[in-house]
């Protein structure tokens, strides 16, 4: 395959990955975490990466490509570890701590209400998590643009 064929179907990868998040959280109804919005980002910078590669397929676009894939990757790891208890996640949607909170605090009603936990799976497949899933695609992904960096043009 030549290295524009490679950029195309990487970045089409991951715009796929994008539009299977948002058909989850629009038609789904399932709210995203701050961790599953966080994996978002480097997908959507390899979409822009694929844009830029259509019109210079360079070796370098390509390696751009690929770590961006390899970010969104990682979270996705890090988000599998906070999902099953192996390390904490951050604080905004894991939970936090307590400590130092009064009893006004802790029943006050100003604050947000719709905090979606990075710890809980609210969908999963042959069981793993989107998470996983998204961890799993993109290293694919990132395989796909590092093949597009040893293409040829």
């Amino acid at each position: 395959m030549t290295r524009k064929s490679l950029i195309l179907l990487a970045a089409g990868g991951s715009a796929a990955l994008l539009a299977g998040a948002f058909a989850f959280q629009y038609l789904g109804g399932m709210a995203p975490c701050a961790l599953c919005l966080w994996q978002r980002w480097p997908h959507a910078a390899a979409v822009a990466f694929g844009a830029v590669g259509l019109a210079a397929p360079s070796a370098a676009v390509a390696l751009a490509g690929a770590a961006s894939a390899a970010a969104s990757g990682g979270i996705g790891v890090f988000h599998t570890g906070v999902e099953r208890g192996w390390w904490e996640g951050p604080s905004a949607c894991s939970g936090g701590s307590l400590a130092g909170l009064s009893g006004a605090d802790l029943l006050a009603t100003d604050g947000a209400v719709d905090i979606v936990r990075c710890t809980e799976v609210v969908w999963s497949m042959g069981g793993l998590s989107m998470a996983s899933w998204n961890a799993i695609l993109s290293f694919g992904l990132m395989a796909l643009w590092l093949a597009a960096a040893r293409a040829r043009v």
